[in-house]
Order: structure tokens, then sequence, then C-alpha cells
């Protein structure tokens, strides 16, 4: 799904921000990309969604080098692949489920089809009261939603999520990698890059950890296993009383 041999990323004239970073995703896998803010986490996945080109190295991406793509072919890429932005990036005079069909009607799919799928998803995540909704009526944690909708939508080969989980509490944070996971059982390759040690070590998925400017890959499989801290509370994502609590 993805390989990286050797590669390397600098802005501008500045020293290499990543180097040597070499290693595969394979299709379906899940994956945590793991290092304390500011170690290149962002950077990397947009290597992975053509937002960036190597200073060094060779990176695949579905089996094509990117170093040889032409302009044409980025767009066909970029609809194999879901990304959940930081900042969101919510188009702020669309309603949340004219921002969750965007991707769908880019692709040409219909709109009985549309008008089908985006409300289940959007109720799903717990957002079936505010399908009309403008982003900046709704919180932190109910846009972060709303992006997360719109990325796994048009159920994408390769899933890549920057801090997915950074506005909203550990609860809710915990809810949404089960989405996640859900998505992943269905084929998607998943990424996940966080700071969020504790919730990571809820999960028992590979890692793939940066550190100074480098990568060590992670397999918690061959280690000890993590504690349980699964409360029965935390075994299925009760969105409804999320956003209950939200409201309140």
């Amino acid at each position: 799904m993805v390989l990286f041999d050797g590669v390397a990323v600098r802005y501008g004239a500045g020293p290499e921000v990543l180097r040597g970073i070499s290693f595969t995703l394979a299709p379906g896998s899940f994956h945590f990309l793991v290092g304390p803010s500011g170690a290149g986490k962002s950077s990397l996945l947009k290597l992975i969604y053509l937002g960036l080109r190597p200073a060094a190295g060779r990176v695949e991406l579905f089996g094509r080098d990117v170093s040889v793509l032409r302009r044409g072919d980025y767009p066909a890429m970029r609809r194999r692949i879901g990304v959940v932005f930081q900042d969101f990036r919510l188009i702020e005079h669309l309603s949340a489920t004219d921002n969750v069909a965007l991707p769908l009607r880019i692709a040409g799919v219909r709109e009985s089809d549309i008008k089908r799928h985006v409300p289940e998803l959007l109720a799903w995540v717990g957002l079936k009261h505010h399908l009309d909704a403008l982003p900046a009526t709704l919180s932190g944690g109910q846009q972060q939603r709303v992006a997360i909708a719109r990325a796994v939508i048009s159920r994408p080969s390769l899933l890549l999520a920057d801090e997915p989980t950074g506005n909203v509490d550990d609860r809710i944070g915990v809810r949404l990698m089960y989405l996640f996971e859900e998505l992943n059982k269905m084929g998607t390759t998943v990424v996940v890059a966080t700071h969020n040690e504790g919730l990571v070590g809820r999960f028992n998925h590979r890692q793939l950890r940066i550190e100074n400017g480098t990568i060590r890959p992670f397999d918690p499989t061959t280690a000890a296993p993590p504690p349980d801290h699964t409360t029965p509370d935390d075994t299925a994502p009760d969105y409804a009383e999320a956003e209950q609590q939200e409201s309140a």
C-alpha cells in the first residue's frame, strides 16, 4: 500500500526535518504514528497524501513511484485516500451534510445515494440532529466528527488521521478509534498520528515512532500486552450519549 525507502524531508534550505525514513504499510493494516508534538508526524502524512515531495529517497503509493507521477495523476490517486486534518478544513458555508457529501459529489456519485448514505453516517457518529448545521455552530468535538465522516464516507483504500482526538476528551477519543477500527475491518489501511500515548496504549496496533528525525517501527503484539483499561461503557460507540454531554 505504502513504501518509504530512505526518505528525507526539508523545508527550503533548512536542515532535514526527517531523514532515513524507511517502512512499509501492508494493505488492511492499522498503524499509530507516534511521537511528540513537532516531531514530524504531519510532514510524514503530507508525503503520503501527495502534499509534499521528498528531498531524498523513494515513496511508492499503491505500487507507483510518486516521483514519476504527472500532476494529472494526482486527483485519481488522492480519491483513494481519506484525510482527517488536524485543523478540520471544513467548508464554512456548507452544512454538515454537504461537507460530508463533498467527496461523493466530486466522484460523481448519484444524488439519491448521497441522500441515503450521508445522513446514515452522520447519525452513526452522533450528529443526526445536526445535519443542516454550519461548522461555526458546532462544538470542536462535533466538527471533528464531521471531518472524520467526510474522510470515511467514500470508504477510502487508505485513511490518514492527523491528531483526530486532539479536540475531544479521552472517552470520545476512544469511541472515534472504534470507528477507525470498523473501517479497518472492512479493508481500509489506517494510519493515526497522535502524541496521546495513553490512547495508543489502549489499542494493540503496530506503531511507527518518530525519534530524532527518523522512524522506529514497533509491534506491540510481540511485546507484553498493554493493561486492559476497557470498561463496559467503552465497548461500543454510544455517540448519542456523547452528544448529550457536549450539548450540556
